[in-house]
């Protein structure tokens, strides 16, 4: 029996969160022992509770939930990650008390992206459904993936946004991924698991509960450099979300509306408290593009060689590939946007949202009359 089965047995048993389960992750990088020695557990500092959870599932392990869980992850799409999985996401493993196990259906290698969470209201008002919308689309364009929990109201907005601009996107389920929460979202779902990923850490089968939804809003947050708040009322989730953002050393971001509306006091209150104002997607871009510049550094991987011919050339192909295309239509001598326009074919708002990123990275510089031109530096 392969160790994934063991730590499968243990964290299907009730009573082992977490914490603990991370615990006996480190001690015994062997599950096999601790499962054909349960002696060796008086080897942990454990609450007497949280002992007799643990000796409990070493004692009556459901083998069958844990074959079936094996099953469901031999489908292409479907995989199950453990903490030290090459492909478990690095922001995630940073926070306190991480998801031992993850369950993923989709796209692995989204989960190390840069992301930004945005979260709001259910029932948002007509002003929020858009701007979630129109936010998302923007900044999955710019190269975001925007992550999210796939609750009705602006979760699902923030979603199709990014879908619909060919970006990627991810949300955290607070169920098993072998069903679909809310069942009204199966559509967004298939969508969401061909561009991006559904990721959770409850194990198959476990229903929608109500503890389950503000538990699972530390991942949300913590997958993503910053969180982004469109709606919330004073008592609400999201606050939860931007809450562990905080607590997480993330970003927060939140947008302004009407004193009027109920449900923008949250955002606020978020506002009043340090969280980041923002009317425009272009804001957080500015705020999180040199954070996603270095990002994209360190993946990189880095060239044999830099001499002055090639410097250009290597550092330009460490961005993305739409401002890549941008700066092969300029030159060192200035150059009017609409002919950036027509000669790279992109739309006004592609050019003008990677403008600005390309500006603050010191890729371009600005000149009067609404022309740039590559910087000399």
């Amino acid at each position: 029996m392969d160790d994934l089965s063991y730590w499968l047995a243990l964290h299907k048993a009730s009573g082992i969160g977490p914490a603990t389960f991370n615990q006996l992750f480190e001690h015994f990088p062997n599950p096999d022992v601790l499962f054909n020695s349960p002696e060796a557990l008086k080897e942990l500092d454990l609450t007497p509770a949280r002992r007799s959870a643990v000796q409990k599932a070493i004692q009556e392990p459901d083998w069958k939930a844990v074959e079936q869980e094996l099953q469901w992850a031999e489908t292409p799409e479907n995989h199950i990650l453990l903490l030290t999985h090459s492909k478990y996401p690095e922001l995630l493993k940073q926070i306190h008390a991480p998801p031992p196990l993850l369950f993923v259906k989709g796209q692995l290698d989204v989960l190390n992206d840069i992301q930004l969470a945005m979260v709001g209201s259910r029932n948002p008002s007509a002003d929020g459904h858009e701007t979630a919308w129109q936010f998302a689309h923007h900044l999955a364009q710019s190269g975001m993936v925007i992550t999210s929990g796939m609750a009705l109201g602006i979760d699902a907005q923030s979603h199709y946004g990014a879908l619909k601009a060919n970006g990627k996107s991810i949300a955290v389920a607070g169920t098993g991924l072998d069903r679909i929460y809310p069942a009204r979202h199966k559509e967004l779902a298939w969508q969401l698991i061909e561009q991006g990923a559904i990721i959770s850490e409850y194990p198959l089968g476990t229903g929608p509960m109500k503890h389950n939804f503000p538990q699972r809003n530390r991942i949300i947050s913590g997958l993503s450099v910053g969180t982004l708040v469109v709606e919330a009322a004073l008592k609400s989730g999201s606050l939860i979300t931007a809450q562990t953002a905080l607590e997480q050393a993330r970003e927060v971001f939140a947008i302004p509306g009407s004193i009027h509306n109920p449900l923008t006091r949250g955002c606020h209150q978020l506002i009043k408290s340090g969280a980041k104002l923002v009317e425009t997607a272009e804001d957080i871009l500015e705020e999180l593009s040199s954070l996603m510049i270095a990002s994209r550094m360190g993946s990189a991987d880095a060239p044999d060689s830099i001499t002055p011919d090639n410097a250009v050339q290597n550092s330009h192909s460490l961005l993305p590939k739409i401002q890549q295309q941008i700066l092969k239509q300029i030159g060192f001598n200035p150059v009017s946007i609409d002919t950036i326009i027509s000669r790279s074919g992109l739309s006004t708002a592609e050019i003008n949202a990677n403008l600005v990123l390309l500006e603050v990275n010191d890729y371009i510089q600005s000149h009067p009359g609404g022309h740039v031109s590559l910087k000399s530096n």
